[in-house]
């Protein structure tokens, strides 16, 4: 989370958006995100000119000879407020938008149709000094500004959609341990946060990815895919993902649930948190997916969906709400015995309601799951997550209390887990109690809650303590009329 110094800067900046006459936060962001891709550009150029400079190498950056004006650097000391505004509004702004001229990357894509809404110079040169200001220095700090950046949407969307904390987006990653072979796809990615997890988790886990030909191309080319319907999102989730060096992720508009989304066993991974609240006309969702649950509800055609598009062996993080887990309609019975039957549940974690606080106080759980087509699921392994290291409010705030590194510890070491009771946090439960409970997932249904015996002293004692503590107030009060009386 970004806090103090930065958080009041971006508040201001945020300011000036909003006094300017721009208050849609969407478009907010968007302006923002612009901006701050110009400033970033200049800086991932300037370290490349020094390391090829330190590395005796050449190097053929992005900006042209004639193009150096258009780097951040070099503008923001232009003295005049009109001649930096043209600059950015008729050459800088269009210079970005073509930076992939072949017309195919997602950037290129989605950037096409992009408007530069800053109405004034004045305000442009007060955008420019805040952004200027700004201290971010790591992938981290980028992305906990795009996450606060993206809190400021306060409330979900139409389709029940909402941004996912980037801490649960790295447990999550942390948990499946992408490798440098898999195809990773979210089907309704927003902003792209589990896309750049999962890239940040591959360059600090599998350092020489990008050192071999083949792996290097699978990682900028042929491994992330996301979906979203939101145009907006799609050029932010774009710009996050070349900023944060994948340079031509499948990012593309598309209503994963419909007819046209052709996909079928074509990933490794899916890491998503889909919309929840959506309920969709039968007439728009795919034939194959009805099969597997008929039902309107978005959450249970998701899940239909990442069996149909996993391949054989492929995995699935993905967070759902607890509705899921213990609904009694047909619909739900027939996911959740889809899932444990037909494919292999590898664990059910609960996670407390306050998680997405502010704008949306609802329970939900993680499901992480394997495509298998033959079964597979003897046990599923339950953790019961009281703390996510922020208090549970809608403030936020750090908290000492965190369970994420001991999930990710368990998960990995379950092996370990077999016996451990159903009074703890964690435990194994057998596929045939989960069938005898008609495929209930929830974690209360199994966890059992241990009473301690309290033992209370005798109402006779008890009456004594209250009539020597009476003598006791009385005596007290004597005192203290005998005090006033000498006053007086």
């Amino acid at each position: 989370m970004i806090t103090g110094e930065l958080r009041n800067k971006v508040d201001r900046i945020w300011e000036v958006f909003w006094t300017g006459g721009i208050t849609n936060p969407l478009e907010v962001i968007e302006q923002f995100t612009y901006l701050l891709f110009i400033k970033q550009l200049d800086e991932v150029e300037t370290r490349k000119e020094k390391e090829a400079h330190f590395f005796q190498v050449s190097y053929v950056g992005m900006f042209p000879e004639e193009c150096q004006k258009y780097r951040w650097s070099r503008f923001k000391n232009l003295g005049d407020a009109q001649e930096v505004y043209d600059l950015v509004l008729n050459q800088v702004f269009p210079f970005i938008k073509n930076l992939h001229q072949d017309g195919e990357s997602a950037y290129s894509k989605y950037m096409g149709d992009a408007i530069f809404k800053i109405p004034t110079p004045a305000m442009l040169i007060k955008l420019i000094d805040g952004i200027d200001s700004l201290e971010l220095g790591d992938s981290d700090s980028k992305g906990d500004l795009y996450e606060y950046l993206l809190s400021k949407v306060a409330t979900a969307g139409t389709n029940g959609q909402f941004r996912t904390p980037r801490h649960i987006i790295k447990m999550m990653v942390e948990l499946v341990k992408p490798g440098p072979l898999d195809v990773v796809c979210d089907p309704a990615m927003g902003s792209a946060g589990f896309l750049v997890e999962t890239q940040e988790y591959l360059r600090e886990h599998e350092p020489g990815l990008l050192l071999k030909a083949e792996l290097r191309e699978h990682f900028n080319s042929h491994m992330f895919y996301g979906f979203d319907m939101d145009r907006t999102m799609l050029r932010i989730g774009a710009m996050n993902m070349l900023l944060h060096g994948v340079d031509n992720p499948h990012i593309e508009y598309r209503d994963s649930l419909s007819e046209n989304n052709p996909d079928q066993e074509k990933y490794t991974l899916i890491l998503t948190n889909p919309p929840f609240k959506g309920s969709l006309d039968y007439e728009r969702v795919s034939a194959d997916l009805l099969q597997v649950t008929k039902t309107k509800k978005t959450e249970l055609l998701f899940l239909a969906l990442f069996l149909r598009v996993l391949k054989k062996g492929g995995r699935a993080a993905v967070i759902v709400p607890d509705g899921v887990l213990f609904g009694s309609s047909n619909a739900h019975k027939q996911i959740r015995k889809e899932i444990l039957e037909n494919h292999k549940l590898d664990a059910v974690i609960s996670m407390p309601s306050g998680v997405f606080k502010p704008y949306a106080g609802v329970s939900t759980a993680i499901l992480i799951f394997t495509k298998t087509g033959a079964g597979g699921t003897d046990q599923v392994w339950f953790y019961d997550m009281k703390a996510d290291g922020l208090s549970l409010d809608d403030k936020r705030q750090p908290v000492p209390e965190n369970d994420i590194e001991d999930i990710i510890e368990r998960f990995h070491h379950r092996e370990q887990e077999k016996d451990r009771k159903r009074t703890e946090q964690s435990f194994f439960v057998d596929l045939d109690e989960i069938r005898e409970n008609g495929y209930d997932l929830s974690v209360n249904k199994y966890k059992e809650m241990e009473y301690q015996a309290v033992e209370y002293d005798p109402p006779s004692v008890i009456l004594e303590r209250i009539e020597e503590l009476e003598g006791k107030i009385q005596e007290e009060i004597q005192e203290l009329k005998k005090l006033l009386n000498s006053d007086l």
